[in-house]
């Protein structure tokens, strides 16, 4: 059960980084260097190397053929993160897409 945990905490850390990689992509810059090389970048850089050692961790003990699928749990929080952070709209048919992905989700790691 802990890897589990483990490995959708790493998938909530890579939507965290994709959020920060997309306010870093809204500003505007100096130079290419600057744009690339910032504070949130770097940050956001970091949180995938960490998310990619604890999804690595996590397949002690979750199968790889539930990996993929646990993966997908990422679209939820980027679009609940989008919406928080972001102020972001979220519309009915990507709702009803997200519970989908949900449902899937729950029904594939029911043993």
């Amino acid at each position: 059960m802990i890897d589990y945990i483990i490995f959708l905490g790493s998938v909530f850390l890579s939507s965290i980084s994709q959020i920060l990689l997309k306010i870093s992509a809204n500003g505007s810059y100096q130079n290419r260097w600057k744009e690339y090389f910032n504070v949130r970048v770097i940050i956001a850089y970091g949180i995938f190397f960490l998310s990619s050692f604890m999804t690595i961790l996590a397949y002690r003990g979750v199968p790889l053929s539930l990996g993929p699928i646990l993966e997908s749990s990422g679209y939820f929080w980027v679009t609940i993160l989008g919406y928080v952070i972001l102020k972001e709209t979220v519309s009915k048919k990507k709702a009803v897409g997200l519970l989908v992905i949900l449902l899937g989700i729950l029904i594939a790691t029911i043993e």
